[in-house]
């Protein structure tokens, strides 16, 4: 029995994510993102196979939806780009007083300075920084304390250095 369920899921995946992958691209536009949709989508067919009695429907309709998620997800960053770029002209400018803190938060993974740059640059709550980037807020809560860590570390060092 596993077997056969097994089979029939395989070549169900070889006979429709091609055309599951290129209906995606068409919609997203990238094809990274339109394979990351496909698969999603097979995971969750994967998971509730034998409750689904029409697997490519279910394949078409989860895709419809993540795609519409993915679509909401980059209008929330272009609306939250377009507000930091209008805040930014609005309010003056003003640098680190040490140019070096912000050679160090360049210096930082991507993974933890996206969230140092919408949090304490662009003056994002947690909640927003989190809607953003699609990760949880105790995610972003989290990274915001090891770059801290990181950044505490470092400048605690140059300070030993020129005493």
């Amino acid at each position: 029995m596993k077997r056969s369920r097994e089979q029939a899921a395989s070549e169900l995946f070889a006979a429709l994510y091609p055309r599951l992958a290129g209906w995606c691209r068409r919609l997203v536009d990238d094809d990274e993102t339109a394979h990351e949709i496909a698969s999603e989508a097979f995971t969750r067919l994967w998971s509730r196979w034998t409750s689904v009695s029409e697997p490519r429907a279910f394949l078409y309709v989860t895709a419809a939806n993540l795609v519409r998620d993915h679509w909401r997800r980059l209008d929330r960053e272009r609306r939250t780009v377009r507000r930091v770029r209008t805040e930014a002209a609005v309010r003056p400018h003003t640098e680190p007083s040490d140019p070096s803190v912000r050679m160090l938060v360049q210096a930082l993974p991507e993974r933890l300075r996206v969230p140092i740059l919408l949090h304490y640059y662009a003056d994002l709550p947690v909640r927003e920084v989190s809607a953003v980037t699609g990760r949880k807020e105790g995610t972003i809560k989290a990274d915001l304390h090891a770059a801290r860590e990181l950044l505490r570390a470092h400048l605690r060092r140059n300070l030993d250095h020129s005493r």
